[in-house]
């Protein structure tokens, strides 16, 4: 079952492309959009990277972390983050577990052929460490747009009040 509003997000650890670690607990204090996608270097999420990248200068404005989670090696992420020109971090979950801990890694099925992998979803974790909003992505393109509509809307509204 994926992580659902009102949780604590579960804590990580994780590599990135270029070297070094990302850890949820770094970016406590900030919002974070964690945006879990199947595979490097393919058609819908090379876009969705994409777009998130696009709109990375917006989120960084209103206060938010973005950062993109697949199975696949550091080394792999690095491939595609350079060949996709990407300018947000993508972390390397080879063990599968933050995709676990998040309820991503589920049974799919295609052409009648059942297997395990990643559902694209999105999840958006509070300054506090607690899961805001959890978004399970049926269509890549325009999907960064939703997200940031949807932070802007909420920091907008933390910022009147």
């Amino acid at each position: 079952m994926t992580v659902a509003p009102g949780q604590p997000a579960p804590t990580f650890t994780l590599p990135r492309d270029g070297g070094g670690t990302v850890s949820l607990a770094d970016l406590r204090g900030r919002h974070v959009v964690l945006f879990f996608y199947p595979k490097d270097d393919t058609a819908a999420c090379t876009l969705e990277a994409q777009e998130f990248t696009g709109l990375q200068p917006r989120f960084e404005a209103a206060g938010a972390a973005v950062l993109g989670v697949s199975t696949g090696t550091v080394a792999a992420k690095g491939r595609f983050v350079r060949k996709a020109g990407l300018g947000i971090p993508l972390l390397a979950d080879e063990k599968g577990e933050t995709l676990r801990d998040y309820g991503v890694w589920q049974e799919k099925t295609m052409f009648g052929r059942a297997y395990m992998g990643i559902v694209r979803t999105t999840v958006l974790i509070d300054p506090v460490g607690d899961v805001a909003q959890v978004w399970t992505v049926r269509k890549a393109e325009g999907h960064a747009q939703e997200v940031l509509g949807h932070f802007e809307r909420i920091a907008g509204s933390a910022h009147a009040g």
